[in-house]
């Protein structure tokens, strides 16, 4: 007989109304620093967890050491994988960055994204 252990789900109706925590400088950025703000909304064993996002504009370079998921609630960005083409992601549209991914994000306004990291 195996035991399960009930976890609440989380719902967001209105995620602007979640108040953020100050994550500090985006570790990240390439140029002048980049604002974060964050709230994670669930975490789960190892490296799972769900959240949002919030970051000022600029240049910044990745490299995934998780899969992580997003959906974009505000604001457009391009993403550059390395050796790939440009992407715009805006609000609306989602995407997957595979663990290893690597390549560029240019954020040109403020963007506000919902994401899971798995």
């Amino acid at each position: 007989m195996t035991s399960t252990e009930s976890v609440p789900a989380v719902i967001v109706s209105d995620a602007r109304a979640i108040e953020l925590e100050d994550w500090g400088p985006l570790a990240e950025a390439t140029g002048e620093p980049m604002r974060q703000r964050g709230k994670k909304l669930w975490t789960g064993e190892g490296v799972l967890e769900a959240g949002l996002w919030e970051c000022e504009p600029g240049p910044s370079r990745w490299l995934f050491e998780t899969h992580e998921s997003i959906t974009m609630l505000s604001g457009r960005m391009t993403v550059t994988e390395d050796g790939g083409e440009p992407r715009e992601v805006k609000a609306g549209d989602s995407a997957v960055f595979p663990r290893g991914w690597s390549g560029t994000w240019e954020l040109h306004e403020t963007v506000f994204k919902f994401y899971t990291a798995f």
